[in-house]
């Protein structure tokens, strides 16, 4: 019987594992299949005309545009608020309703974040439609990721590295910032990856705050159209669905591609401490 018991939950684990591997070669699969056809030099390189025709580099940059400043804004938010919360707050009611308000935060849909940016940053504080209040807005979408992420990077440094440090007779924030943090970065630049994910793949939040204007643009403060409301806007409008999925196929080389460099950057910075 207990043979019988281990058999089973392996062969449940397997099918999970090919069930997982299964769903993800499909949908990549689809998407590499109907868009390849699109891609080319000119796709990629050149703007998107009202007609239909074009590429899609003023969308590229316009990501490109929004992750970085996304998460410029939302890093040392994030980092500084789970440090005041593991490092310094005094674990009690006040914390375990930050904490809360926090998990609350990642569960609400991104159209409520939309309504809310649009309203409030686009409207109240008259920005208008702009890169910088899609981005601000996101930045509220993946502040709770990067608190809880970096969090729990703290909460795996070794005691003993910060018994040492103190011992040594350093500051309690020297001790932070010379041990806590450089031994805690492969867990926050973990969670900062998840936030270029999210970011990258929003676009009802985007959709209703940096609006949908396809030109190249100037600067942060430009209305334009990120590559996922492009992809949308293309299937919705022209039924294009092989421009739409030559935009998705970009989307994950950019996902891929940063996850990549952020990893190797990690590798890096271990190397410069040890």
């Amino acid at each position: 019987m207990r043979k019988f018991k281990e058999n089973l939950l392996k062969a449940l684990i397997f099918l999970s594992v090919f069930f997982t591997i299964a769903c993800l070669v499909s949908i990549v699969g689809f998407i590499f299949i109907k868009g390849m056809s699109k891609l080319d030099l000119q796709f990629l390189t050149s703007g998107y005309s009202s007609s239909g025709a074009g590429g899609i580099l003023p969308m590229i940059i316009t990501t490109l545009y929004t992750v970085a400043v996304s998460i410029l804004i939302a890093t040392p938010l994030g980092i500084l608020s789970a440090i005041y919360l593991q490092e310094y707050a005094k674990q009690g009611k006040l914390v375990t309703i930050v904490r809360f308000a926090t998990e609350a935060l990642a569960g609400i849909p991104s159209i409520i974040y939309g309504l809310f940016g649009g309203i409030f940053f686009v409207v109240t504080l008259g920005i208008g439609y702009s890169i910088l209040a899609g981005s601000l807005t996101l930045s509220i979408i993946i502040l709770p990721v990067i608190i809880r992420t970096t969090e729990e990077a703290l909460k795996t440094v070794p005691q003993v590295y910060k018994e040492g440090s103190l011992a040594l007779g350093a500051t309690k924030f020297q001790t932070l910032y010379k041990v806590i943090l450089p031994s805690a970065i492969p867990g926050i630049l973990s969670g900062i990856i998840l936030s270029v994910g999210r970011i990258i793949g929003e676009s009802a939040a985007v959709l209703l705050t940096a609006g949908t204007v396809a030109n190249m643009p100037g600067g942060i403060f430009d209305s334009a159209r990120t590559l996922t409301v492009h992809s949308y806007l293309l299937t919705k409008e022209s039924g294009d669905i092989s421009a739409a999925t030559g935009v998705g196929i970009v989307l994950i080389v950019l996902v891929f591609v940063l996850n990549i460099l952020t990893k190797f950057v990690v590798k890096k910075f271990n190397r410069a401490n040890y």
